[in-house]
């Protein structure tokens, strides 16, 4: 629609004295806390921006309130007005629910922009619907990006980690604004194109699965001390104020740190006060059923999604206290070896759950055909954003060293970090399950790791069980291949003497 057009239904006389001069670098729809944090850091960054909110009284006290001290801050009361007060081409971000909202609001767009404008997704869309729109809007001249934003109301206040895929051509007119508003780490901004389609709320998506895993491998460090080495929450704190001194500094262990210090107003911990039934958004449920989807053991987030799920079944789990026996921790040795020990498992498991996360990212670029470059990803996720970590500074490099790592094991840094830390972690796991306290997080990535390591699996026998009962057939070890079973073929064996020879159509479920 011509920009006349648009004023027309705005109400505004084109020409006269109330014609709207566009002064918009940066439009953003949607003033919820990450909307409004997020709109004051572009300003801060020298840029003027239109803010629009679909109940407009909220424009107003945005205005009012939080950005009085921004001149460089400008309401819309309408679409059509949000749309004639940006330059062209015009960049319009929306920070709106996933779903449903971001097409209405697109829909709702369409008719008052042009060909060459840029519309951005910033919420946690699934990767398939940025896919969807940005194909659908390319058709009609409009060039779509969806955004991954990480780092919640701070980090959008102050420097998100900011992860954008869809189409590349709206990428130079975005990048001044994206990269000055990013995170930075040492004078890096934390933010890089993604890639094509639906990539950038792809690596959001892991993100927030890798984030999970996190989350529930501290829990269990937390668990195992509480119930293990009976810590008060005071000393578990002083714990994890350590370990944020070495290999585990980063934000979450912070906040742990934080949370297990903070005392209710009567003096106690409040952390112990609070209902252990775990809620989630699905951004972790998607990483793991993307997973299985592309056939990747991402064990870790898959275990952490689960142990979520477990935790709210928090009556049964009552009931079932009463009903069922098991045993009680009882700690016998050296506190501080134990100590150092849980610290060597968090930290082996921790990247376990990173280089199966980029396994994962490795896999979706073949399969999606997307160009990821890996070390820009890490780099993002190095600042601003929850999972943000000195680790991944030793993640960044590694993929710079070499883009085409197979598998972070590989670099000589992780090789050895988690050699170091095996014995350790074995010692963890393995007292764990003797105390009867469950870690599903690291039992799983160590028998990951156990798994990786193995040249042979006992998945012949399973290809033998599958064969029997339903002809299923199986591939032969290429030193015992011969002319009645050649190598690389669908072998079938009448296992019984009373089935025939024909055997079932193989796939890859």
């Amino acid at each position: 629609m011509t920009e006349k057009a648009v004023a027309r239904l705005a109400g505004i006389n084109v020409g006269g004295p109330a014609r709207i001069i566009p002064s918009g670098d940066f439009g953003l729809i949607g003033l919820a806390v990450m909307g409004q944090n997020l709109i004051m850091n572009i300003a801060d960054h020298k840029f003027t921006i239109v803010a629009f909110n679909r109940t407009v009284a909220k424009v107003d006290r945005f205005l009012d309130n939080e950005a009085k001290e921004f001149p460089n801050i400008v309401g819309a009361h309408s679409m059509e007005e949000f749309v004639l007060k940006l330059k062209k081409p015009r960049r319009i971000m929306m920070l709106v629910m996933a779903g449903k909202p971001v097409d209405d609001f697109i829909n709702a767009l369409l008719p008052l922009v042009e060909k060459g404008d840029i519309i951005i997704d910033g919420g946690n869309s699934h990767f398939p619907d940025t896919t969807r729109r940005t194909k659908a809007l390319a058709e009609k001249g409009i060039r779509f990006v969806g955004t991954g934003v990480s780092g919640g109301e701070e980090g959008a206040r102050y420097g998100p980690s900011l992860m954008p895929g869809g189409n590349e051509e709206a990428w130079p007119y975005i990048k001044e604004i994206f990269q000055s508003i990013a995170a930075k780490s040492d004078g890096e901004p934390c933010c890089d194109w993604v890639g094509d389609e639906g990539a950038g709320h792809y690596v959001k998506m892991v993100h927030n699965g890798i984030e999970y895993g996190d989350m529930q491998l501290i829990c269990e460090a937390y668990d195992i001390m509480k119930r293990g080495l009976g810590l008060s929450a005071k000393e578990m704190a002083d714990v994890f104020a350590e370990w944020n001194k070495g290999v585990l500094d980063s934000f979450l262990i912070e906040i742990t740190r934080d949370v297990l210090r903070f005392d209710d107003d009567d003096g106690t911990p409040l952390v112990e006060k609070i209902l252990d039934s775990a809620g989630q958004k699905g951004t972790g449920k998607w990483t793991a059923i993307n997973a299985l989807d592309l056939g990747m053991p991402v064990t870790l987030i898959g275990e952490a999604v689960f142990a979520r799920c477990l935790s709210s079944l928090k009556q049964e789990r009552g009931r079932a206290a009463k009903a069922l026996a098991g045993p009680t921790p009882n700690f016998t040795g050296d506190k501080k070896e134990f100590l150092a020990n849980l610290e060597q498992a968090l930290y082996a498991s921790k990247i376990i759950s990173y280089a199966q996360g980029f396994m994962l990212i490795q896999n979706a670029a073949k399969e999606y055909h997307w160009k990821l470059n890996k070390p820009s990803i890490a780099l993002m996720w190095r600042g601003g954003c929850i999972i943000r970590s000195v680790f991944l500074k030793d993640i960044t490099s590694a993929y710079r060293k070499n883009p085409d790592l197979e598998n972070l094991l590989f670099d000589d840094f992780f090789n050895k970090a988690i050699h170091n830390a095996q014995s350790g972690w074995r010692d963890i796991v393995s007292k764990s399950a003797l105390w009867g306290v469950p870690t599903p997080a690291f039992s799983t990535a160590l028998s990951w790791y156990d798994g990786y390591r193995t040249k042979d699996l006992p998945a012949n026998l399973l290809q033998a069980q599958r064969d029997y009962f339903g002809a299923h057939t199986f591939k032969i070890k290429p030193e015992y291949a011969s002319e009645k079973y050649p190598e690389g073929k669908d072998n079938h064996v009448n296992w019984t003497g009373r089935g025939g020879d024909v055997s079932a159509s193989t796939y890859q479920a």
